[in-house]
């Protein structure tokens, strides 16, 4: 490329890199311009030494100079720039190369110049010269003066090494000379030949330089050779420095290769030649002295540049034969420089030289120097080379030669010394000397004379007894060498036995190794590996070899535990029989004998190789070198056979060639081998052969260890073997008992491999492998209870349990391996009774138990695979059943520690085919045992591979066990009957096992689907039952249970679909599938979302039966899990009730039966929630039904029931509406049966625990919004509270709570919880709730709640009650008014006296006359007032007289129905309180009637009142009292006289009763007393009763001592009746009575007259007032001691003649 173009690319790379921050070409240039013009301005002052320039080649040397300074600039700059700095600096040293093609000598000269600019610094100088270098390099003619200034420059320059970095500047000065002297070689080396001077020693680059000059001018350089040679000769004794010495070494070794490039090129030189011996000539005194002075230097760099530039330097002077033998002079100063610290290589390289140079030349070296030679080399192979030496193994490479040098000049000697070195002990210099003998008789051509190799062996053989590995493995080698060189003679006899010997020895070590010398093992191992290597080569070379070694390797194949190395035996053996059999094919065709080989023992040859070659691959593919080892001797092994082999065999070769031990099966193989066996013996029929091949195999059985393949395979080609014999042969059972006694039955793969065998040989055998079992278990029975058989096998003692084991499973072998027509006769005895016999009689260890397992499983697989087995009844089929369902029960179900339960479980498969099949009982019972052992196992740790194994082996056994069972009942019974099985564990607390339970119900549930479809429906409310135990499990927290319980939720809804022929879309499916992928999510919510569309979308695929049984399923399952499966659960039922609760009518009893039954366990809010709202949204549509269910739970009412009605609380308008249905259902009692009408009435009047419906009431007062005052409710809910209090009224034994809803509670309620109080406590929060303060203040002043409390106060209470009412709820008094006129029509008497006790209240207000309700009340009064019961006619009679009070202008309309009712009260002295309060009444009624009104009814009332003044009673007494006030208030004019002589009657009783017990009646009696007193018409006894305190007892004497003053003036007659009256009342029962008689009758007796005094019956007065004296009260004693003084005196005294005299 010419210099523009590379400016080009350099300007393309250069702006492609640096973009904007570099500059363009014409930029830099105009920069250079510009700097130039600057820099004109004065010049001179750097240059003022040098020549004046022209005007052009000034501003050339300022561009120059410009140009060069960005070279420094970039070179100086930091790499923080990138490559710009670089690039500019490219680009600048371009652009003057640029320059240079157009103007050559001018832009030189301007670099010259600055060359010679003072003070320039190094780097500048090194970019001018490498530019120098480029335009040199040009094309073009440079001017001879530039040239020859350059050439003066460069040279002074390259001299000049004064400066630190002096090398670089003369290393790129001595390169600009040599690029000069391609066309300018005179001048350049003019002016180096003017710098070399003899015996002046010149400037290194100088040397150098010349080396370089040659290297590049080889011809031109030629004519100088000769002086410069010579003149540095001179030199060498005055380059004491050691760098001068390098250089001079290097630029003697660049001359000498220049010299020898010469010569052999002479034709091409024009100048005059130079031989090869005038060369030699001047070159020996360098080399004599380079070798006597300079390689004794102790500088390792001198030395080694002079062992480098003596190679060339031989190679010009060995040729010299007049310089040779003067060479081999200086061969010691060679070799001692062996043990200085020079790398031995470069010795032996020029000592290899020398040799071998001597045997080329016939001029051996000096024999006087052989044996240093030999020492000193010898030394370098058998001592371990020094760590600075790098190139050991090429320098012994190079010793090698030197030794094989010496050898073809001196082997005799050579010879010798090995021997002397060989009788030395020492490994190292016994195996080098044997390396070296195989090098010496490995050599190339020409090959070593015989004599040499006889000397050799010699050698040799004196060292083979040495045990050494390493020195056996060197005698191998040379033993292999020697054949391979073609000595074959020479190694027969001791060269073949010592490989037989080595092969031997190194297989016996290896094969009885011991685990501490491993060292050894490695060490026999390389032994082995040479030594089949040298058997290898020996028997691919040796021609004519010996039978001895033939039968010795033959034996290594059948004897050897050292399979490795089999392969290459094999190999040769195959060589060796083919050079045989081809030397016998010669023989034969003379002799016409048959073409074979000697083989001591063809059977234990092919039993030997048949089992080796079960493992083909090993030991470097052992496989097919025995198949062609077996195919080139098939003749000799067995000639019937030959033909066959020699078909098939090939075919064997094949498969394993197109496999690898990567790519083969073992199976495959092992079945091709089997059938290669079968075949073979086919071909021997009728002869022996087949049992003396089972003898061999059997003798092979100790050859191999266990387990292993190839002792696999021996006992299954055993077993084979054994079949083809003839049956019952004596030499076969023999055989067959000597396998049972010698078979090590605690080693498992033995154990198996003869029960293999056994059951292979069964096969056309079976009689006699039962015949020989049977006679070995007689022979083993002697020792039945120990089992410790030493006497057949002391190294390994039997156990009871292992032999009993291997017996089983023998016997179930010989089933499954049985022909089918023989297996029915012998299957249940002997083969199943033995196994059972076996097994029972053990310990049942497991490994027993899976022996026993393994066997049923074989003895029903070979039963089951018979084709026609007909009506075939397996005997022993419920006996396994049991020991089986034993074993599971016994296995720990909390560990899975052993395959036992699993083998069980594929038992119980296995015999659930079989006849007679199990009923559904037993299939349900061997099902839930097998679901208990397998599910309630812990799940494996993921680290344990082995237990995780286990784990799912036993799971698919319950798999298949399951599905077994289940296919003989395939029906939905069958399927409710599974799923009931799985129930416990679809629910358990445990992720793992609600897994697992999930999995096998997903696996069963496809089962039967699959199975049945559509074929057989699902019973009513199964669907739903299925579904609901499913559908908690879409929210678990295992996301592998989620997705199975979706799966089978999926199952479910086609399957019911599909039955039911319900609309099933693609929307669906696609809803589900959507549903299934947010199952996979870890958000809980996104989970519980998903489950809840799930439901929506099977809801409507549910009937309402469905939809109950789902519900009471879901329900029943709440609680048994945790609380997301809860959560999933309610979710489902809110779900479904929010989309289905209309449809439900019929159905809310039993909903709400589940529902209510599981709210009591339910502990976390989360789910009672969801269930009471879902209580609460049926009781919106069904509100009697769920009412009833609620009122129907026991008492005392529980949290969950009381979390109920708080609910209905929250929602007050939902709130009110029950609580006018618990109104009802209080008031209910108090109505007449009615029919219902509907399902609802039904509901509505069912019977309820009216406490329970009270209770409900109470909480949902308390609970309901308190700014809600139910004051629309407030009537009806005090009305129907009063009437269930007048219920209660009663002995609390006949309570009416029903108790037949006693569910939970047996005993007796807690006290605070009975009928009273809590009615109480309603009504007391209901009028809590009028905020009405002064109200249930003046209530609990007046002791109202009290007073209801008890039965003797409770009309009382009412009263109160009822009064605050009218007082206090005025906007609802007509609807209370119109309840209590409806209870007291009501039938229930406790009714009808409570609201009759009501009305007495609203009778003293004018409430009823205001809303019209008068009349009915009153008639309705009437009828009470008529009542047997006394209550209702007390209360009646009050609330008649009480409209008096509420409606005085209604009185005299109703005073005839009013005086009637009142006076038939009267008429009944007995019962006293319906008298008194019939008198009370007309005391009310009498204030509202006129004298007029009363009529008739006048007379009567004051005869009544009479007859009640001496009542007993004094409520009574009390109430004619004041009535007889009240009458004496009425009467006027008509009435008067009639009236007086009522009050004459009356008047004793009136003052006898002023001082009556009862101060009431006391104080009534005076006060109608002085009301009567006018009636006297007297007005000083008016007067004497209004001066007096009737109060007093002394004022009551006074007005009676006037009284009868009077009397006795005006009426003496009517004070004597007096006092005959008065006398009848000592006889009272009121003590008070007595005295107040007593003292009147003295008070009369003193104002009597005595004419009246006369008339009296003194006596008998006397008798009564002694009578008195008895009395109990002293005052009555003391007042009857003073009358009878009074009557003493009064009878003593004279009688005055006046009449009106007193006493």
């Amino acid at each position: 490329m010419c210099i523009r173009q590379r400016t080009g690319v350099f300007l393309v790379v250069y702006f492609c890199s640096i973009q904007e921050r570099s500059l363009r070409k014409e930029e830099l240039e105009e920069e250079m311009t510009e700097a130039a013009i600057d820099s004109t301005e004065d010049p001179s002052e750097e240059t003022e030494d040098l020549e004046p320039l022209e005007p052009d080649d000034r501003g050339t040397f300022q561009q120059v100079m410009n140009l060069l300074n960005i070279m420094d600039s970039g070179s100086a700059k930091t790499d923080t720039a990138g490559t710009g700095p670089d690039m500019r600096k490219m680009l600048a040293s371009v652009i003057i190369t640029d320059k240079a093609t157009t103007e050559p000598s001018v832009v030189m000269n301007a670099l010259i110049r600055c060359l010679q600019v003072p003070e320039i610094s190094t780097q500048r100088k090194v970019n001018i010269y490498n530019i120098l270098q480029e335009i040199i390099q040009q094309e073009g003619e440079l001017e001879e003066q530039g040239v020859q200034r350059l050439v003066t420059i460069a040279s002074k320059e390259m001299r000049e090494t004064l400066e630190e970095d002096g090398d670089v500047k003369a290393e790129v000065a001595s390169d600009t000379l040599v690029a000069l002297s391609r066309n300018h070689f005179s001048m350049v080396m003019y002016e180096l030949q003017h710098h070399l001077k003899p015996l002046n020693l010149t400037d290194e680059f100088v040397i150098i330089t010349l080396a370089k000059l040659a290297n590049g001018n080889v011809f031109e350089f030629m004519p100088y050779m000769g002086i410069t040679l010579a003149t540095i000769f001179t030199m060498l004794r005055l380059a004491n420095e050691a760098k001068m010495r390098q250089v001079i070494c290097g630029a003697m070794e660049t001359f000498c290769e220049m010299v020898q490039f010469y010569l052999k090129h002479l034709e091409d030189s024009v100048y005059p030649v130079m031989t090869e011996d005038q060369f030699a000539m001047k070159l020996f005194p360098m080399y004599r002295y380079f070798v006597t002075v300079w390689l004794r230097s102790h500088n390792p760099e001198v030395k080694l540049g002079v062992i480098k530039s003596l190679k060339p330097m031989l190679n010009l002077l060995l040729p010299n034969d007049d310089l040779r033998e003067q060479l081999y002079d200086y061969i010691p100063l060679l070799l001692a420089e062996y043990r200085g610290g020079l790398e031995a290589l470069f010795v032996t390289q020029v000592l290899r030289q020398i040799l071998e140079m001597s045997v080329i030349t016939s001029t051996p070296v000096p024999q006087m120097q052989l044996h240093t030679i030999f020492t000193e080399l010898h030394i370098q192979v058998c001592s371990k080379a020094p760590a600075q030496q790098q190139y050991s193994s090429q320098n012994l490479a190079e010793i090698v030669h030197c030794f094989i040098a010496l050898a073809r000049s001196y082997p005799k000697e050579l010879m010798k010394f090995f021997l002397s070195q060989m009788e030395t002990s020492k490994e190292a210099i016994r195996v080098g000397t044997l390396t070296l003998i195989r090098a010496v008789v490995s050599a190339d051509e020409p090959r070593m004379n015989i004599r040499t190799i006889c000397l050799a062996i010699r050698v040799v053989k004196n060292t083979l007894s040495d045990t050494r590995f390493k020195v056996r493995m060197a005698i191998l080698r040379i033993i292999g060498q020697l054949a391979l060189s073609g000595y074959q003679d020479r190694i027969k006899g001791w060269g073949l036995k010592y490989v037989s010997v080595q092969l031997t020895l190194s297989t016996y070590k290896l094969t009885n190794h011991r685990e501490s010398f491993y060292q050894r093992d490695l060490e026999e191992k390389m032994v082995h590996k040479v030594t089949m290597d040298t058997v290898k080569i020996i028997t691919s070379s040796v021609s004519g070899m010996t039978n001895e070694f033939w039968l010795r390797l033959l034996c290594y194949i059948m004897e050897t535990d050292y399979t490795e190395a089999l392969t290459p035996i094999c190999i040769s053996l195959t060589n060796l029989a083919e050079r045989q059999l081809h030397t016998k094919d010669v023989e034969a065709s003379v002799a016409g004998k048959s073409r074979h080989v000697d083989l001591p023992a063809p059977q234990k040859l092919l039993a030997r190789l048949l089992v080796l070659m079960s493992s083909p691959y090993k030991g470097e593919g052992r496989g097919i070198a025995m198949l062609n080892l077996l195919r080139t001797l098939r003749q000799s092994i067995a000639p019937s056979m030959a033909d066959m082999w020699e078909l098939e065999i090939p075919l064997l070769v094949k498969y394993l060639e197109e496999h690898t031990e990567f790519t083969w099966n073992q199976k495959t193989w092992e079945d091709k081998l089997i059938q290669f066996l079968r075949n073979s013996l086919k071909k021997t029929r009728g002869s022996n052969w087949s049992l003396r091949l089972s003898k061999e195999l059997n003798n092979q059985i100790e050859s191999f260890d266990s387990p292993s393949l190839e002792k696999g395979f021996l006992y299954r080609a055993l077993g084979f073997t054994l079949a083809t014999g003839l049956e019952a042969d004596k030499v076969e059972v023999l055989l067959l008992l000597e396998l049972l006694y010698k078979t090590d039955y605690g080693n498992d793969f033995d154990r198996e491999g003869v029960i293999l065998c056994f059951g292979l040989c069964a096969r056309g055998q079976v009689k006699t492998v039962l015949n020989v079992l049977h006679d070995f278990e007689e022979r083993i029975q002697e020792s039945e209870q120990s089992w410790q058989i030493g006497a057949w096998r002391k190294d390994h003692p039997w156990r009871r349990e292992t032999v009993k084991s291997a017996l089983m499973v023998m016997y179930s072998c010989v089933a499954s391996y049985c022909h089918p027509q023989l297996l029915l006769t012998h299957v249940d005895n002997p083969i199943t009774a033995k196994i059972i016999h076996h097994y029972s009689s053990s310990c049942q260890d497991t490994c027993l138990k899976m022996a026993f397992m393994k066997s049923v499983v074989q003895v029903t697989t070979a039963i089951k695979n018979i084709k026609d087995l007909e009506d075939f009844q397996f005997a022993q089929k419920m006996t396994l059943t049991g020991i089986i369902i034993a074993t599971i029960k016994a296995e720990p179900t909390d560990s899975l520690v052993s395959p036992v339960r699993t083998m069980a479980m594929e038992a119980l498969s296995h015999l659930s085919n079989l006849k007679p099949f199990y009923s559904t009982e037993e299939s349900n019972e061997l099902m839930d045992i097998s679901i208990h052992s397998v599910i309630s196992l812990q799940p494996p740790a993921e680290d344990n591979e082995s237990i995780q194994t286990l784990y799912a082996n036993a799971k698919h056994a319950l798999e298949q066990l399951m599905e077994g069972l289940m296919q003989r009942q395939l029906d939905p019974k069958g399927l409710q009957e599974m799923v009931h099985l799985l129930e416990k564990w679809i629910l358990s607390e445990k992720e793992g096992e609600r897994e697992k339970a999930m999995n096998l119900h997903l696996h069963l549930m496809q089962i039967y689907v699959q199975s049945i479809g559509v074929c057989i429906p699902l019973k009513l409310g199964q669907f739903g039952t299925l579904v609901g135990l499913i559908a908690p499990c879409t929210c678990d927290s295992h996301r592998r249970t989620r997705m199975a319980s979706m799966s089978v939720l999926a199952s479910l809804l086609d399957l019911h679909a599909s039955q039911t022929c319900s609309s099933w879309g693609p929307s669906k499916e696609l809803e589900l599938a959507k549903c299934k992928e947010d199952l996979q999510s870890l958000d809980v919510e996104k989970i519980f979302s998903a489950s809840s569309r799930i439901a929506k979308v099977a809801c409507m695929q549910f009937n309402c039966d469905e939809v109950v049984s789902l519900i009471q399923k879901l329900c029943e399952n709440i609680g048994a899990m945790d609380l997301q499966h809860d959560k999933a659960s309610v979710t489902w039922i809110g779900t479904f009730l929010q989309m289905r609760a209309k449809e439900l009518e019929d159905k809310v009893a039993e909903i709400l039966g589940a529902v209510l039954v599981q709210l009591p366990v339910v502990d976390h809010l989360e789910v009672r929630r969801p269930l009471i709202e879902g209580t609460l949204l049926l009781a919106h549509y069904h509100q009697e039904t769920v009412l009833t269910a609620l009122l129907r739970q026991p008492l005392p009412m529980e949290s969950h029931l009381t979390e109920v009605w708080l609910a209905v609380a929250e929602n007050v308008p939902f709130s009110r509406t029950m609580l006018h249905g618990l109104m009802g259902r209080l008031q209910v009692r108090f109505t007449p049966r009615a029919n219902p009408t509907s399902k609802a009435d039904i509901w509505r009047l069912a019977a309820v625990d009216p406490l329970m419906t009270l209770c409900a009431i109470h909480l949902l007062i308390q609970k309901t919004d308190m700014d809600d005052k139910l004051l629309d409710l407030f009537p009806d809910l005090v009305y129907t509270l009063l009437l269930q209090l007048s219920s209660n009224q009663g002995p609390e034994a006949a309570s009416p709570v029903l108790k037949t809803w006693r569910l939970v509670h047996t005993g007796t309620l807690p006290e605070e919880i009975n009928l009273h109080r809590i009615t109480i406590k309603c009504m007391q929060l209901l009028f809590r709730r009028l905020s009405s303060e002064q109200l249930v203040h003046s209530l609990e002043e007046q002791g109202v709640w009290a007073l209801l409390q008890s039965s003797s106060t409770f009309l009382q209470g009412v009263g109160l009650l009822a009064r605050g009412c009218l007082r206090s709820v005025e906007g609802y008094r007509q609807r209370l008014a119109e309840l209590v006129l409806r209870g007291m029509d009501s039938d229930v008497l406790s009714c009808r006296v409570s609201s009759t006790a009501v009305c007495v209240e609203f009778m003293s207000d004018p409430v009823l006359y205001q809303e019209k309700l008068l009349k009915p009340t009153v008639l309705t009064l009437e009828k009470g007032a008529d009542q047997e019961d006394e209550a209702l006619r007390v209360l009646s009679l009050r609330a008649l007289g009480n409209m008096a009070l509420g409606a005085p202008k209604k009185v005299r309309q109703y005073r005839k129905l009013l005086l009637e009712k009142c006076l038939d009260s009267l008429r009944e002295p007995v019962n006293s309180s319906v008298a008194s309060e019939g008198m009370e009444a007309l005391a009310k009624i009498l204030a509202e009637l006129r004298e007029g009104d009363l009529g008739s009814s006048f007379s009567i009332i004051c005869e009544q009142c009479r007859a009640f003044f001496d009542n007993e009673s004094e409520l009574l007494r009390l109430k004619a009292f004041v009535l007889f006030g009240k009458l004496a208030k009425v009467v006027r004019i008509s009435k008067k006289h009639f009236f007086k002589e009522e009050v004459k009657k009356a008047w004793i009783t009136l003052m006898l009763h002023c001082q009556d017990p009862c101060s009431d009646a006391a104080q009534a009696c005076m006060a109608t007393m002085f009301q009567c007193v006018h009636f006297w018409g007297w007005k000083a006894l008016e007067s004497s009763s209004g001066q007096r305190d009737s109060s007093e007892a002394d004022g009551m004497t006074v007005f009676q001592t006037t009284l009868c003053s009077i009397l006795t003036q005006k009426k003496p007659a009517v004070l004597y009746n007096f006092l005959l009256e008065t006398m009848t009342y000592i006889n009272s029962n009121l003590s008070r009575i007595r005295i107040a008689a007593c003292n009147l009758a003295g008070i009369i007796m003193k104002q009597m007259s005595a004419h009246h005094l006369r008339k009296l019956d003194f006596p008998a007065l006397r008798n009564s007032l002694q009578e008195l004296q008895l009395d109990s009260d002293p005052e009555v004693r003391r007042a009857a001691l003073e009358t009878l003084k009074i009557l003493d005196t009064c009878s003593q005294q004279p009688l005055l003649s006046s009449p009106g005299g007193f006493c």
